[in-house]
């Protein structure tokens, strides 16, 4: 039972690990040209793991950023995170010890996965949904370290690799809407990420967007149920 976990959570995670080992070693490479060892990125990775914020965490380092601002800022870049733990809430409460690191470790990619994973009977959801957030953070760790050695000797045009975990997401919400019968969450999502994006840009519009759409579908939460009721019908 325990392979089958294991080996049903190794299947869901492959598309997170063709996208983590590419953008963790860009991250190793990036921190060791500024002057730290493949310890930090290891580090790094293992205790803050915060994908896009281990980026600019190189920045800060570098560049003297005071403590508040580094506090403020990693607010604005991983402040969408709050909504992501939102909706898993009362399914992480039953998640018992492993339920620490399940916070801990809902990174985007993750998040994404989760979402769209359905575990088969006679599988433990628990064990499954535990392996699959630590194999995720074990292949952003793996190409952190493997970035830090040995990336300083390779030299080839990365361009374009990160666009891999923008293609999870779009492969992922493709799943979702041939899934669900109601798209009305969708299309509000999707409402408000485009017009925040085009009032405040690319840099800025996330969380403004995922504000307005949270407080959009509690506000319709009634109405949103009844038309998904009627379709079930």
């Amino acid at each position: 039972m325990k392979s089958k976990n294991w080996l049903f959570a190794f299947r869901q995670s492959i598309p997170v690990m063709l996208g983590y080992i590419f953008l963790g070693f860009a991250f190793g490479l990036l921190i060791q040209n500024a002057g730290y060892s493949f310890v930090w990125a290891f580090l790094a990775s293992v205790v803050i793991y915060a994908g896009s914020m281990q980026f600019v965490l190189v920045t800060m380092l570098t560049g003297g950023v005071s403590l508040l601002h580094a506090a403020i800022m990693t607010f604005f870049i991983n402040g969408r995170h709050i909504f992501y733990g939102l909706s898993f809430v009362e399914k992480y409460k039953k998640m018992g010890k492993a339920y620490p690191y399940l916070v801990f470790s809902l990174t985007d990619e993750t998040y994404s996965v989760l979402c769209g994973t359905k575990v088969p009977e006679g599988l433990d959801e628990k064990k499954v949904y535990f392996w699959i957030s630590f194999l995720d953070q074990c292949y952003w760790v793996t190409g952190s370290v493997l970035g830090a050695l040995i990336g300083q000797y390779i030299t080839f045009d990365s361009t374009g690799i990160d666009f891999s975990m923008t293609a999870l997401f779009v492969v992922i919400v493709v799943e979702q809407w041939q899934e669900k019968k109601a798209h009305s969450s969708a299309i509000i999502g999707a409402a408000c990420g485009i017009l925040f994006l085009l009032l405040l840009g690319p840099d800025r519009f996330i969380l403004p967007a995922l504000i307005c759409a949270v407080g959009v579908l509690v506000i319709m939460r009634k109405r949103l149920n009844e038309t998904v009721e009627e379709i079930g019908k």
